[in-house]
């Protein structure tokens, strides 16, 4: 919660600075946004790499049916709830549009001190790419030296992300506001943020209950009550807001609700690396509400967002080890899918973030829907051989 109280403060004062300061100092909170732009978009295919591939790499071996039921009822969640997020963004965002914000005239057109350029490495579909070739080659091979290499550059990134961009997250978003603030457009982007996590807060119990309901009916078991029996779990991820620091509770409400004990050990920590369907919507419905603000909501098209839901299912793999979540192992997708530049990734950051604990506690309580389901489709295969997944965030 600490991170979110500094976002809030980065963004209250980047009004501020924007509204009301002389233009050195706004153009030097435009700097360090320039800056800071700049740094992530560099890191942002080394994370895909790094994460994505220590991801598939280190998936549970001689698993059987068992792993791919798993992940398939995972990723099928994933990219459904990514759907009826759209489909509810399409509903609620409507009258949010150029055509009906106010006109406002630009106040300041105001820009750095500097203008610095680190450019990426690769692009983030070759990141992407490379990736999966590698991680699946590790899992295939079995090679540890590739493994190992994998999982260092993985730490690496993580001290990145940990010690420089998170913590300069703050500044980078006052930057983006202040600017904002200066063209006289922050009040419209405001009004989108409060409507976007009321949404988004809605949409996750909907899904949530929707998982429940069918892991009932296939399950026999009464929805309510095993959604009943998962509340601990959902309010331990809501205050943690980590998957992996809740996996203890989560396993204990699990087999509360009559899974198997071999099932639940399995199945609830690869769901806390591969299952962030709460994630999804909120970055589905962030992402489409930013859209919102640059073009008619009518001209986001359904067969234009399905791609990125689906890619976005992939990528998540990579989001549990991030320090941020899933925003930040999505913001490669963003730019190269939906062409979002740095102002809208940095929006996407901001409204991300303020609901990250929700996002992360509909993961989890998800997490005990599709352990029902693997868990009555599982009846007669051998569960007590496989390997335990290994979970890193």
């Amino acid at each position: 919660m600490n991170l979110v109280v500094k976002l809030i403060a980065g963004i209250v004062g980047g009004i501020l600075v924007g509204s009301f300061a002389p233009d050195i100092l706004v153009r030097l909170f435009l700097t360090f946004q320039q800056v800071g732009g700049q740094l992530i978009g560099f890191a942002i295919p080394l994370i895909i790499l790094f994460y994505i591939t220590s991801g598939i790499a280190s998936l549970p071996k001689n698993s059987g049916n068992l792993l791919g039921k798993t992940v398939g009822l995972a990723y099928g969640s994933t990219v459904i709830a990514g759907c009826l997020a759209f489909l509810a963004a399409t509903i609620v965002l409507s009258g949010l549009s150029p055509a009906s914000a106010p006109d406002v005239e630009a106040q300041r057109s105001l820009s750095g001190f500097i203008s610095l350029e680190i450019p990426a490495i690769f692009g983030v579909m070759t990141a992407l790419a490379l990736a999966f070739l590698f991680g699946i080659g590790i899992s295939v091979t079995g090679s540890q030296t590739l493994k190992q290499l994998a999982d260092d550059g993985r730490s690496i990134i993580d001290l990145l992300l940990a010690k420089i961009i998170i913590p300069m997250l703050p500044i980078y978003i006052a930057g983006v506001f202040a600017n904002m603030a200066a063209e006289g457009t922050v009040f419209t982007t405001l009004k989108t943020f409060g409507l976007v996590l009321v949404t988004a807060i809605v949409v996750h119990w909907i899904w949530i209950s929707i998982q429940y309901i069918v892991a009932g009916m296939v399950s026999g078991k009464s929805p309510v009550q095993a959604l009943k029996t998962m509340l601990p779990a959902y309010f331990t991820a809501l205050g943690t807001m980590s998957s992996a620091a809740t996996i203890p509770v989560t396993l204990k409400q699990t087999k509360e609700n009559g899974v198997k004990e071999p099932i639940a050990n399995f199945t609830i920590p690869l769901c806390a690396t591969i299952h962030l369907s709460g994630s999804t919507i909120t970055l589905v419905l962030c992402a489409t509400a930013v859209m919102a603000l640059s073009t008619n909501i009518e001209m986001v098209s359904f067969f234009n967002m399905i791609p990125f839901i689906m890619m976005l299912g992939i990528t998540m793999i990579a989001a549990p080890g991030a320090p941020g979540g899933a925003v930040m192992a999505a913001l490669g997708l963003m730019a190269s899918m939906l062409g979002f530049g740095e102002a809208e990734l940095a929006l996407m950051i901001a409204l991300y973030m303020a609901q990250d604990s929700f996002g992360t506690a509909c993961n989890i309580t998800g997490d005990g829907a599709i352990s029902m389901l693997v868990d009555k489709t599982a009846d007669g295969e051998d569960s007590t051989k496989v390997e335990q997944p290994v979970t890193t965030s």
